[in-house]
């Protein structure tokens, strides 16, 4: 048969993969390469992100379990029957109110913001500040919060239920609260008990609230054993 007789097989064929073998028809086939680079990318970050979350959930499980009450199951019963300021405090004069600090506690974190805005606002209105420190712990406050005066032992104060916690005593020296910031995760002025009772008690009202029930992120508060 002559070459370019249409019903030569072999020189047709020979035609055909001519192309194929420079090149040109695997060339069709080349940009699903990089496309299957792309998806094992895509599948590596996607596996990095569940590994992310699966450990940030874990985590909070870990903080939830240890440090948080759950809010339909627990509750902290504060009462500040047994509390009173240490001598040198005690008796009419100034409002004074009193910061219970553990130094370990997370819980610390939603409301010391919060605590370092009051100092800054009644401070100058004649409000003292006070902390006492969880017995045994060691730790420093932050510095917004370094105004609190420290008392080394305030009666009545080691049979604490939980932390953070707070009591205010009145103008007559007169304990008018003790309890929570506020209910809740974090404490602001939106939320807090505090704001309403120093007012309260900076315009000569007088406050019965020594005994509250409240749920919240708290941690367990406990004198140390002695040998």
């Amino acid at each position: 048969m002559r070459a370019d007789d249409p019903d030569d097989i072999s020189s047709n064929a020979a035609i055909f993969s001519c192309p194929a073998h420079r090149g040109k028809l695997h060339a069709l086939f080349r940009p699903a390469l990089p496309m299957l680079r792309l998806s094992r990318k895509n599948l590596l970050i996607a596996l990095l992100a569940l590994s992310w979350l699966a450990g940030m959930a874990l985590a909070y499980r870990w903080f939830e379990t240890r440090y948080l009450r759950t809010f339909d199951e627990r509750a902290a019963v504060f009462s500040g029957a047994e509390l009173q300021l240490p001598t040198e405090l005690s008796g009419p004069g100034a409002i004074r109110l009193v910061h219970f600090w553990d130094p370990a506690c997370p819980c610390n974190v939603g409301n010391q913001q919060h605590l370092a805005e009051l100092i800054e606002h009644y401070t100058p209105q004649g409000v003292q500040f006070h902390v006492v420190q969880k017995p045994g712990s060691q730790g420093r406050l932050p510095a917004e919060l370094a105004a609190l005066q420290p008392i080394d032992e305030l009666p009545g104060s080691t049979n604490l239920p939980a932390s953070p916690a707070v009591a205010i005593w009145d103008k007559q020296g007169q304990l008018a609260y003790f309890g929570p910031y506020s209910e809740g995760l974090v404490c602001n002025s939106s939320n807090s008990f505090i704001e309403p009772i120093l007012e309260a008690l900076a315009a000569g009202r007088r406050v019965d609230a020594s005994n509250t029930l409240a749920v919240g992120c708290f941690c367990e508060w406990s004198a140390p054993t002695s040998n």
